[in-house]
């Protein structure tokens, strides 16, 4: 198995980590979340960069790199709504919009067409890493803050979170009508065939 592929696998592991600790009690706990998460993130990078540079794609990493991706940032979502960081709402439509992408590329792929990401898309993800670790930041900071430092901070963080969220939610939308209206003969294409 090639490096990126085990670093693929690695992201999976880590992204147990993550919810394992997010979702414990235990004294730092939310730091080790940060840095399990933090670790996932760069080996999404890393093992992307390493398929390209020493051309070792492989159909193993084309079909979980992605999937990988979809369940780090799932997870991700998911925990911030059960801790209230984020509204329910909005955990859906990043979702969703992920999920309809996903397919959208698996009816091209059908016809023999690979849709690669577009600007609009890297910047969305950018934006959803952002967003996430902004809170595992913010939590993970608090464990380490004197607590009468917290109150001072709380209502600046707060603001600063929704406006991630929203620009996340933004951003989401935008770069999923994009990308579905410039392929939508895929779709067009698949509706019509008998």
């Amino acid at each position: 198995m090639t490096i990126p592929n085990r670093l693929t696998i690695l992201r999976l592991i880590l992204t147990l980590v993550f919810v394992a600790t997010r979702e414990s009690f235990f004294a730092g706990s939310d730091t080790i979340a940060a840095l399990a998460f933090a670790l996932a993130v760069l080996s999404d990078y890393l093992d992307g960069m390493l398929a390209r540079r020493w051309k070792c794609e492989t159909d193993f990493g084309r079909l979980m790199d992605p999937l990988a991706d979809k369940v780090l940032i799932a997870a991700a979502l998911v925990c911030l709504v059960w801790s209230h960081d984020i509204p329910s709402w909005a955990a859906v439509v990043l979702i969703a919009r992920d999920f309809l992408i996903t397919g959208l590329r698996q009816l091209a792929l059908s016809h023999g067409i690979v849709l690669s990401a577009d600007p609009a898309g890297k910047t969305k993800t950018a934006s959803q890493m952002i967003m996430i670790g902004f809170f595992l930041l913010r939590d993970a900071m608090q464990e380490w803050l004197m607590p009468e430092a917290a109150p001072h901070l709380a209502s600046t963080l707060s603001t600063i979170g929704q406006v991630l969220v929203y620009a996340s939610v933004i951003l989401s939308i935008h770069s999923g009508w994009h990308y579905t209206r410039t392929h939508w003969s895929v779709v067009v294409r698949s509706g019509s065939e008998k």
